[in-house]
């Protein structure tokens, strides 16, 4: 019998109801076998000296015939060695059976519905049946997730010999994962939690009374298995009871349940998919043809090690709910709420010592007393004081000194609760002095110069965060623009951002434009003193003048007065209204009416204006606001370190114990030398090419791909043919035709011209005609399948996403567009690129590498993958994120890509079905080339480091189980890309700059900024013309391929170079730039399918809106989104 057999044997047994149920060390099987008075069977003695062998040779591996499992009078011993794969299994049945359940359940509703009397009765037996194994296996799973402290034995004669009491599991795993130091918690500090989250807690080497007392799991940490165990009992037909209750710590938790948090591919924790990133492999690269001094804006942060912070649990609700109001207290009242208690009692709370999070958490660095507290709170003049019950709870207290041993790679697992706690003390100050949004600062203040027109302005402002590196901790700060709505009146807001308000008269013939422009932004009062942010609704249906409401009587002596808007506000508040002729804003919430006369509202600052929606001139001049060249960049980074409300300013930090270097970080930067690329040549010969090394950029001229795919069958859409300004379509297939065959690229004439406009593109079932009648004609007028149709646009259009989706969904022929502008008065650089995008999407071969990528010279296949998830925008709240994933089909060229698309959970950074996608890529890889690639190396794109672990131990382990088989193991290597930091390298010497004053391409950093010791480096593989270059961060999580720094840093460089419809190297490796590109093109394919009916796309019939709430639940399904099969392997998205 198999190991994983064996323990499922096992659950049954914990299943079934037992008096008591105790988790053991092995050792202690022989006394506890002599204390319930009888002689041990040989049976279970032979399997104990096993034990002990395995103990003393510290054999991790545990064979399922060595594994103690002791029973007797209805008492189930269970070894600590078996214990978390046995609690794996247990939560997989107890998983599996409560879905049976609910499908059953969900079945029998609709039964019940339909009205079938025999169908119920049957569905409501099964259900029965199905609920009592939920609850069998939930007992089993509630006694494997809990810590009830060792009182099984009421004698207390169990004790652990020095030598045996690490379990042999838990010693490897402490060693290979974890390398922690025993737990210093009190032992009292017991919480509930599944093994998937608990830390190993080393037992005591005495063999004292208060050994057996100590619980051995808690809530954070690297899962281990415990040293010896603990008891719990539960009788049959009850719940589960504890024994000797009063002796347990939590017997003051109101509520028993489970705090773990199953990961959301609810893969149980096994010795596979229990990993950790790889360490760096040596002490960094050497390989360089330059090495210029750099300056990083990396700010090194010191702190004493014997420094004791307290993080806090806070919570504020009102002492008596008001039906009048939402439950949920915005989050500026809830800062100020905190900040009157500790304005009252400044003794008590010393404000600046401690730093909130505006929610539920504070950190402080002096004892604050725990508990409730009665604050009256006043939103402004005249408004009725409200009480809150403020409640302060001690969470944990945390030791710099942990976070040093992390540094100094004493430990491996990262304090991240400190880290938290360090981090939120620098955003302290900043987000008392400017505005926050998301994770940045900007001021309350704009400037004339930055204004973007329309009612909106740029913000400076800037981003921290704290990062262990080589060098210690540091404070990484970036620059930041950001556009915002301005702090305006709102009738001067409209007449800067309506188009056509001139004067309020206009409000009437505008008021469509007026609702779009001020619904849902928030403005503050200005009739009265108040603290107040109120959310526009809307616009009232009447004018000021004729709204009127009942006022109560306050005695209630008078019946409800009946008062108009315009006297309410003279008698109440002494303000005459003066427009009286326009509607009121409609302030209301929760059914309660709310109308303030427009002249008595200004807009709140720090409103964020969407990018999106910015005018022409406006985004051009955000953009030129961001960039900003390398020198300006610095000296503005060390201005915000140093200003007063900037994360350094004040004394906060300092009363942390935390103090920040204000000079930036020097480092010696190397430079990769460029690699040599092929090109073809008109005499059909190689074309060997050195590129420049100051830009890394190459020219056509003279050169041809090499491989050029003839295009014998194309089409010609024209979308411009009924506008004033129209296409020559003969010049333009001249220029393309005469451009490509300089490429090598042979192109006949189109056989189809099809002049039409661009009302086709708006209704996609007329575009879908359009398109199949092109394909029509052009098959009747050749042999074989048209190839490609180019499309000729006057404009940027919405309807591009439906040309885009029906032609590479629904139909399978590949589209290239363009605007007319440019195909009428193109230049040959233009029409090369052109001519690069049609071959590179018909499978061509445009540049290749002329030596082997580094680390693979010589060996068998490798396949190159690239992984991204794109996700809806940020007041999205429906829609599904999408997930791409692209892989290589060619090697050793390793420069054509095949791709899939897949719609996932809203906003969920995890690619759920990520080893389907890569085994279909595989087997298309296999179908191409005759042959699996051997070597597979990964590149993710979006995630962040608290991310790394649901990649390394979900996505990995999902691919694994996915690709796998008897005689197919490839070797693979993960690698996260990440372009979200804040991390800038600036040349110390200005002949190290060239020409803007940036790194030059091919700069690598691999010391001092990096990760203490695992595997990363930042690579700045392109060339900064505008702005200041941004680094790709790159981290190893894993590496079956033994790569050295040199080598990885070099592959990835030279893969730069392949990109295929450029003559430059790009900023991201070439999978994950693609992934990218597919990533939003199922966005668009998402698009589509919120906008036309799903019904009416598979029929061809005319297409109808439907609503949101219907499509964004279609919009899920894969269906939509699965790629045409002649298209899937081909680079259509280039």
């Amino acid at each position: 019998m198999g190991y994983d057999d064996y323990i499922e044997k096992k659950v049954e047994v914990v299943s079934n109801p037992c008096d008591e149920v105790g988790f053991i060390h092995p050792s202690q099987f022989v006394m506890l076998n002599e204390e319930a008075g009888g002689p041990l069977p040989s049976s279970v003695g032979t399997m104990l000296q096993s034990e002990d062998r395995v103990l003393g040779s510290r054999v991790s591996k545990v064979n399922p015939s060595e594994t103690v499992f002791w029973c007797r009078d209805h008492k189930l011993g269970i070894s600590t060695q078996v214990l978390l794969p046995l609690y794996n299994v247990a939560k997989q049945t107890f998983m599996a059976a409560l879905e049976r359940y609910k499908i059953h359940s969900n079945l029998s509703v609709k039964k019940d519905e339909s009205g079938s009397d025999n169908m119920s009765s049957w569905y409501a037996s099964s259900l029965d049946v199905l609920e009592s194994e939920v609850m069998k296996h939930s007992r089993a799973l509630l006694l494997l997730s809990c810590d009830f402290g060792t009182v099984w034995n009421s004698s207390r004669r169990l004790r652990s010999p020095p030598s045996a009491v690490v379990a042999p599991a838990a010693q490897q795993q402490r060693q290979s994962l974890s390398r922690r130091k025993p737990s210093s918690s009190s032992s009292n500090s017991t919480v509930i939690s599944g093994p998937t989250r608990i830390v190993y807690r080393e037992a005591l080497n005495e063999s004292s009374e208060s050994d057996l007392n100590l619980p051995f799991w808690q809530l954070e940490g690297t899962p281990t298995l415990p040293a010896f165990g603990c008891l719990g009992k539960y009788a049959r037909g009850q719940s589960l009871l504890l024994n000797k209750l009063e002796t347990c710590p939590f017997n003051s938790i109101p509520d028993f349940q489970i705090l773990e948090q199953p990961p959301a591919s609810s893969l149980p924790r096994t010795k596979e998919n229990n990993l950790v990133p790889v360490r760096r492999p040596d002490k960094g690269g050497t390989h360089s043809i330059q090495s210029p001094k750099l300056l990083v804006n990396h700010f090194p942060v010191m702190f004493n090690a014997k420094t004791t912070i307290i993080h806090y649990y806070i919570d504020i609700k009102e002492e008596v709910p008001s039906k009048n109001r939402s439950a949920k207290i915005q989050k500026s009242h809830l800062r100020m709420i905190k900040d009157k208690l500790f304005s009252d009692d400044p003794s008590q709370f010393p404000l600046s010592s401690t730093a909130y999070d505006g929610d539920k958490n504070i950190f402080s660095a002096v004892e604050l007393p725990t508990e409730k507290f009665k604050v009256k709170f006043s939103d402004g003049e005249g408004m009725k004081c409200v009480s809150y019950i403020v409640t302060i709870k001690e969470v944990k207290k945390l030791r710099f000194g942990k976070l040093k041993d992390y540094l100094s790679g004493e430990i491996m697992s990262i304090p991240r609760d400190i880290l938290q706690g360090m981090d939120l003390v620098t955003k302290e100050n900043p987000s008392r002095e400017r505005i926050p949004v998301g994770r940045s600062f900007y001021p309350t203040t704009s400037n004339k110069d930055d204004d973007l027109d329309g009612g909106v302005t740029a913000s400076k402002g800037f981003q921290h965060s704290l990062k262990p590196t080589s060098q210690g901790l540091a404070l990484c700060l970036d620059y930041s623009v950001l556009a915002f709505h301005k702090r305006l009146p709102v009738i001067d807001f409209l007449k800067e951002h309506v188009w056509g308000f001139k004067q309020v008269n206009d409000m009437r013939r505008l008021r469509r434009d007026v609702i779009n422009a001020l619904t849902g932004l928030k403005v503050r009062v200005t009739h009265r003193v108040t603290n107040q942010k109120y959310i526009i609704v809307g616009l009232t249906d009447q004018n000021t003048r004729n709204i009127s409401f009942d006022v109560e009587d306050r005695e209630e002596k008078a019946p409800p007065k009946r008062v108009s808007l315009v006297e309410y506000f003279r008698e109440k508040y002494n303000k005459e209204i003066k427009h009286k002729d326009i509607p009121c804003l409609d302030l209301g919430k929760n059914n309660r009416i709310n109308y303030v006369p427009m002249e008595f509202c200004i807009l709140v600052e720090g409103q964020r204006f969407p990018r999106e929606h910015l005018s022409r001139d406006g985004t051009i001049l955000l953009k030129n606001m961001s960039l900003v060249p390398p020198k300006d960049r610095m000296n503005t980074i060390c201005e915000m370190v140093q200003a007063d409300d900037g994360p350094c300013g004040g004394n906060i930090a300092q009363n942390f114990g935390i103090q920040v270097n204000k000079n930036m970080t020097k480092v010696e930067g190397r430079v990769i030398g460029p690699p040599q690329l092929k090109f073809g040549a008109s005499n059909g010969k190689v074309n060997v090419v050195r590129v420049d090394k100051e830009k890394c950029q190459w020219n056509l001229v003279g050169k041809s791909v090499v491989d050029g795919k003839p295009v014998k069958r194309w089409a010609l859409l024209d979308f411009s043919s009924s506008d004033r300004f129209k296409l020559d379509h003969g010049k333009f297939v001249l220029n393309l035709t005469n451009r490509c065959q300089k490429l090598g690229i042979h192109i006949e004439h189109p056989l189809v011209y099809r002049p039409t406009d661009m009302r086709q593109l708006s209704d996609i079932t007329r575009l879908r005609s359009l398109l199949e009648s092109v394909i029509s004609e052009a098959n009747g007028r050749c042999q074989g399948r048209l190839q490609i149709i180019v499309c000729v646009m006057t404009r940027i259009d919405p309807g591009y996403k439906y040309l885009k989706w029906l032609s590479e969904t629904q139909i399978g022929i590949i589209t290239q567009c363009c605007l007319f502008n440019h195909a009428n008065n193109a230049n040959d650089r233009y029409f090369a690129n052109l001519a690069l995008k049609i071959n590179a999407k018909l499978g061509g071969s445009n540049v290749e590498l002329i030596e082997p990528l580094p680390r693979f010279e010589g060996e068998g296949h490798v396949m190159f993958v690239g992984a991204d998830v794109n996700h809806p925008g940020a007041r999205n709240s429906t829609c599904p994120s999408i997930a791409a994933v692209v892989a290589t089909v060619n090697w050793p060229a390793a420069n054509r890509y095949a791709a899939r698309v897949c719609p996932q959970y809203h906003r969920s950074e995890k690619i759920l079905n990520f080893g389907t996608m890569c085994l279909e890529l595989i087997q298309a890889y296999a179908r191409i080339n005759k042959v699996k690639p051997q070597r597979i190396v990964v590149f993710r794109d979006g995630v962040s480091e608290g991310q790394f672990d649901m990649v390394l131990n979900e996505e990995l382990f999902d691919l694994k189980k996915a690709i796998y088989e008897e005689h197919y193991r490839p070797t693979i290597t993960l690698v996260v890309a990440q372009k979200r930091h804040q991390t800038r390298l600036f040349p110390e010497k200005m002949k190290d700059g060239g020409s803007t004053g940036n790194v030059p391409p091919g700069t690598v950093v691999d010391k001092k900024i990096t990760h203490p010791f695992e595997f990363d480096f930042y690579l700045c593989s392109h060339y900064g013309s505008l702005g200041t270059s941004k680094p790709t961060h790159y981290y190893v999580l894993w590496d079956e391929h033994n790569f050295t720094s040199d080598q990885l840093q070099k592959l990835i460089y030279d893969l730069c170079f392949t990109f295929a419809r450029c003559t430059k190297p790009v900023s991201l490796v070439p999978p994950v730039y693609y992934a990218d590109l597919v990533a939003y093109r199922g966005r668009m394919f998402q698009e589509v399918m919120m906008e036309v009916s799903p019904v009416s796309v598979s029929s061809s019939s005319s297409s109808s809106a439907t609503s949101t709430s219907s499509l964004s639940v279609s919009s899920f399904d894969d269906k939509f989104y699965k790629l045409h099969r002649d298209l899937e392997n081909i680079m259509f998205f280039v």
